[in-house]
């Protein structure tokens, strides 16, 4: 934690000097078109570009007494046209049920029950709430100047299956820094209960680390320098995802870069579950929190590419992907001292009688155990274990019904009888069941020891004999897109 957090003040020294090097690039008419969303939707729109679709805009106090609230749909998201830093963005993600209304809202003057939608929260919000935010939009409470402004509903995107697990109720955004045609760092922003479902940092959401070249997921912040290895409240791990359509993304941020003519441009892309990749906005002074979330600072890799003739967007793209993909692995490693990893490494094996054999094995975080093929198990000198546990006839896929029985009979006291077992593991899966021995074995994974409880299994006809489970990876951390 102390190297992050003289890590966090290198990085954040560095925001002034940033600054002076990112504002003479963006001209005043770029920053408008940044600044104005509608304004910005349209022109990415007009080149083709995807962007959320605008459901209504309400430009004057006089339309938003004549609006018509039957035509929004069960969920929308409203924004403001100027707004900055999330600030005055309601997003609803469902309508509530007039039978359900009644009750907690009661009926209007004329007896029929009102519109009343709901928030990531799950608190409802009615059409005066709406109507009293719009009013604030209007006025000018969330604009960047506090200048009067207009209010638009925009429809909400489809989460994508891939984020379900590690986003609250929001869609997470991909912020891409773009300067001279070449991306030169990237955050995952993954939406929070604290940022009541807003992927903005500065309302609590997580921002995860992007390696440029695979799109892989590195090391995740949360707040101002709280690093994080875990999502919040669960054992997901934030490193390791793969970000599905990556050179798409970074070919269309690339693109937006050319189209508004914002020398240093941020750009918010989110994937919708039907759509793909789909521009949220355009960025003239995005947040620097992107440092944190890269354990990097900006302004040596603004430096790298300041002086290069990018002809084409692709060289742009190919640029950056090889000038920042795959240097942050060291520092992801002293950071959180786990040793990085791949999905495929080799394992040193040591069985009785110091008998050493290497293998191939598949490290999985979804598995809770580590698990060895029972003909491994065999050279590695435990062939009467496996003797006796099949002699039991427990070599195969059990009924949960058959578990409940061995369980009952206490079966696992008669195999822990034989002094190599250890213990049984009792799994169960959509297939069926197992009934497992274990023994202890010494592994040695990336050059760091484990000693091992691990189940013997039969893993004929599967390309790896050993698995590596959670339990066994506690000092580690996984990177899909490495494999040795």
């Amino acid at each position: 934690m102390i190297s992050f957090l003289k890590s966090s003040r290198k990085i954040l020294g560095m925001n002034a000097r940033n600054l002076q090097f990112i504002r003479p690039n963006n001209l005043r008419r770029a920053r408008r078109l940044a600044d104005d969303k509608l304004f910005s939707k349209r022109v990415l729109k007009k080149a083709e570009l995807p962007v959320p679709n605008v459901i209504a805009k309400i430009k004057s106090f006089e339309e938003l007494e004549n609006f018509d609230w039957g035509a929004l749909p069960d969920s929308w998201v409203l924004k403001p046209n100027r707004g900055f830093g999330g600030e005055g963005i309601l997003v609803v993600y469902g309508k509530k049920k007039p039978a359900r209304d009644a009750s907690r809202l009661g009926r209007d003057a004329g007896g029929s029950l009102p519109d009343t939608w709901i928030k990531a929260d799950s608190s409802l919000v009615t059409i005066e709430d709406i109507k009293t935010h719009v009013q604030n939009i209007l006025d000018g409470s969330f604009s960047l100047a506090g200048v009067p402004d207009i209010a638009f509903f925009e429809e909400r995107l489809k989460l994508l299956k891939l984020f379900k697990p590690y986003s609250f109720k929001g869609v997470p955004d991909i912020r891409i820094i773009v300067y001279n045609k070449v991306p030169v760092m990237a955050m995952l922003r993954l939406p929070t209960r604290e940022s009541d479902g807003k992927a903005n940092l500065q309302q609590g959401a997580i921002g995860v680390g992007i390696d440029l070249a695979t799109g892989v997921t590195t090391t995740a912040v949360q707040g101002k320098n709280k690093v994080i290895e875990y999502l919040p409240g669960t054992r997901l791990l934030l490193s390791g995802i793969r970000i599905p359509y990556w050179k798409d993304i970074l070919t269309l941020a690339v693109r937006a870069q050319e189209i508004s003519k914002l020398g240093f441009l941020g750009a918010d892309v989110a994937i919708d579950r039907d759509r793909g990749p789909v521009f949220l906005e355009l960025n003239a002074r995005p947040g620097l929190s992107i440092q944190l979330a890269n354990l990097d600072g900006l302004l040596g890799r603004l430096r790298r590419v300041e002086d290069l003739k990018i002809k084409t967007i692709e060289k742009g793209v190919a640029v950056g992907m090889n000038l920042f993909g795959g240097e942050i692995e060291e520092e992801i490693e002293d950071i959180s001292g786990k040793k990085l990893i791949g999905t495929i490494e080799k394992v040193k094996i040591t069985g009785k009688d110091e008998k050493e054999i290497e293998a191939e094995a598949r490290i999985d975080t979804g598995a809770g155990i580590s698990s060895i093929d029972k003909e491994l198990a065999k050279k590695l000198g435990f062939e009467e274990a496996v003797k006796y546990w099949e002699d039991f006839h427990l070599d195969r896929t059990l009924s949960n019904e058959e578990i409940k029985t061995l369980s009952a009979n206490e079966t696992w006291k008669r195999l822990e009888q034989h002094s190599d077992i250890i213990g049984v593991a009792k799994t169960y899966s959509s297939h069926g069941a197992t009934y497992r021995i274990e023994i202890k074995l010494n592994l040695a994974l990336s050059d760091i020891p484990i000693v091992s409880k691990i189940a013997i299994a039969n893993r004929t006809g599967l390309k790896y004999p050993l698995l590596i489970g959670r339990r066994d990876l506690k000092n580690f951390l996984i990177n899909p897109a490495q494999e040795k």
